[in-house]
């Protein structure tokens, strides 16, 4: 009796969880320049939510990789997702056309699609408009690249309610992406899946992504392999490159091992730490509250000196989705400012000394961390001055 009531209970748990995840179509009319109804022409995006008291009102779309040929869907989709989900960020998996049958534009309207779905029911699912991200895999970052340089604005004029939303995501996740479509280091068959057997150079230009940044290209994370022989690096090397040039924040991560595909990693004690990394920079950049930030200056003395060399360090107290915000100190002054600046809140505040002196001589056998009570962050600009014994 005791065994079939844990089944019974168990079914139902797993048709909930199956409710939660049912596949929604992109375009219930049928998507533009479809060649039919079958599952292959029918793009989808299936939710992936965190507990309602795990949410932070961040979203990303999850496009999984596969060479514009299939879809990885399991270790650079759902595993992805449900890691997401750990920390708070909703996640929407995409099923996106493929080649040979559909070529580009077929993707990109589908990831601009996705992107503007979740925005156009983000009240319903309890999302920030402000933070939706787009994310991808191999080719699927090539997808999530190119809508991060070719997007669209609203379209006032729109038939329906989801075509009235922007397609720009907020920010970019790309892990060891397709980037450019040139030799060297284009993945050829991604490029004939997308292009096709003779693309037109015109094509070519449009869709290395690499060359198609502005100033408007999100902020962005890049991760890769130096041994990743089927997506080289220099993809990531020449996105990064181009968004630094076009003053886009950006971060990449260049692990010596591990081959293509490595999905989470989860098995690799060095590579397994991007996802990590991942949290960190949306944390510090910002992503994964909506609280404003007010910038701080400020000084510090330790025994009655300026501190010549140190940091100082804001916790917010609130939680662990805000940022820490941390300043380097040289001459006891400090700067907290634009996207370094605090959350407006009370901080933990703790000073790190790292010189006592600039010589050639050691000044410190090792460095000291003092605590410095809590501050409140205000808006407007702040003034902290701190008067701290090492003693």
């Amino acid at each position: 009796m005791l065994k079939a009531f844990v089944l019974c209970m168990v079914a139902a748990s797993m048709t909930l969880l199956k409710a939660a995840e049912e596949p929604i179509v992109l375009w219930p009319g049928g998507a533009p320049g479809a060649k039919g109804t079958a599952p292959a022409d029918v793009p989808t995006l299936t939710p992936y939510l965190p507990e309602k008291s795990k949410a932070n009102g961040a979203a990303v779309v999850v496009c999984p990789g596969g060479a514009y040929r299939m879809h990885a869907v399991d270790h650079e989709g759902v595993q992805v997702a449900r890691f997401l989900n750990q920390h708070g960020i909703a996640a929407f998996v995409l099923k996106y056309r493929l080649g040979p049958t559909y070529n580009h534009p077929a993707p990109l309207n589908d990831a601009q699609r996705a992107v503007r779905h979740v925005r156009a029911n983000a009240k319903e699912l309890g999302i920030a408009t402000n933070r939706v991200g787009i994310m991808g895999f191999s080719a699927g970052g090539h997808l999530a690249s190119t809508l991060a340089t070719h997007f669209d604005a609203a379209e006032e004029n729109a038939k329906d309610e989801v075509g009235k939303q922007s397609s720009r995501p907020d920010f970019a996740i790309l892990g060891y992406p397709v980037v450019s479509m040139y030799e060297p280091n284009v993945h050829a068959f991604s490029r004939k899946m997308l292009l096709g057997d003779n693309p037109d150079p015109k094509l070519v230009e449009l869709l290395s992504n690499e060359k198609q940044v502005t100033s408007n290209t999100p902020p962005t994370f890049l991760m890769h392999t130096t041994e990743d022989n089927g997506v080289l690096p220099d993809n990531s090397i020449l996105f990064y490159q181009a968004l630094r040039t076009a003053g886009v924040p950006v971060e990449l991560h260049i692990f010596a091992f591990g081959p293509h595909g490595i999905g989470l990693a989860p098995a690799d004690p060095a590579a397994g730490k991007w996802p990590e990394l991942l949290i960190n920079w949306m944390r510090k950049s910002g992503f994964l509250t909506d609280k404003p930030r007010a910038s701080v200056s400020g000084s510090v003395q330790v025994n009655g000196k300026p501190m010549e060399r140190g940091w100082v360090r804001l916790t917010p107290e609130s939680g662990d989705q805000e940022p820490v915000a941390a300043a380097f100190l040289s001459g006891g002054k400090f700067h907290l400012r634009g996207e370094h600046s605090p959350v407006i809140g009370t901080h933990k505040v703790e000073v790190v000394q790292v010189a006592e002196s600039t010589t050639d001589r050691p000044s410190m056998e090792d460095l000291i961390v003092l605590p410095a009570g809590t501050f409140n962050v205000k808006q407007g600009t702040n003034t902290l001055t701190l008067n701290l014994s090492s003693k």
